[in-house]
């Protein structure tokens, strides 16, 4: 039985809530796409990220935490590169970008120095944590996806434990630290929403 507001009744008579499709809103196959779309460059870009600061920190303290996390952000990717063939989903148009993009951030913020590039880390991951609880919450609408809603909560998990990690190395003493991941923070939203449509 459907309630006044378009939801089921749950336990207790507690209303679950339901998000109505709008108009102009994608089809549901074509929204799980242009997630998987992006997904994966964002996964792309964040390795490319951690590809720039290894080049220039690979040998500094902060070299081992950048090179787990890269580790890391490759087996995300890796996921995501099977999953669009999988699901006959095509990848961005805009990867060639990502990858020369990613590679100078992470690059010219490590050669601000390594509390730097740990901001940079900070706000990226940031911005994929609740770029990826708000897909999980979206796909909790759909059972046949609970696969894939269980990869991206294990991403999300191990993104949080990025930023946690950049926190402990110095990133918010990073100079201008405000600026700068309010900066990075905008590119990555912009980001996002390209490469949902591209």
């Amino acid at each position: 039985m459907i309630d006044d507001e378009g939801g089921l009744p749950g336990r207790a008579g507690k209303k679950r809530k339901h998000r109505r499709r709008l108009p102009g809103d994608p089809a549901a196959p074509a929204s799980v796409s242009r997630m998987l779309r992006v997904d994966q460059a964002g996964e792309y870009g964040a390795r490319r990220i951690y590809e720039g600061q290894l080049a220039v920190l690979g040998r500094s303290r902060s070299g081992p935490a950048l090179r787990r996390m890269w580790e890391q952000e490759k087996v995300h990717l890796d996921t995501f590169d099977g999953l669009l063939p999988a699901r006959r989903v095509r990848p961005t148009v805009l990867s060639p970008l990502w990858h020369v993009a990613g590679f100078a951030l992470g690059a010219g913020t490590a050669l601000m120095g390594e509390r730097a590039a740990m901001a940079c880390t900070v706000a990226v991951e940031e911005t994929i944590d609740r770029h990826y609880a708000a897909q999980a919450e979206a796909l909790e609408e759909r059972p046949e996806e609970a696969p894939l809603r269980e990869t991206i909560e294990r991403f999300r998990a191990e993104e949080l434990e990025h930023r946690d990690t950049a926190l402990e190395h110095e990133a918010e003493q990073a100079p201008g630290y405000p600026l700068l991941s309010a900066a990075i923070r905008a590119g990555s939203k912009a980001a996002i929403w390209l490469s949902e449509r591209f």
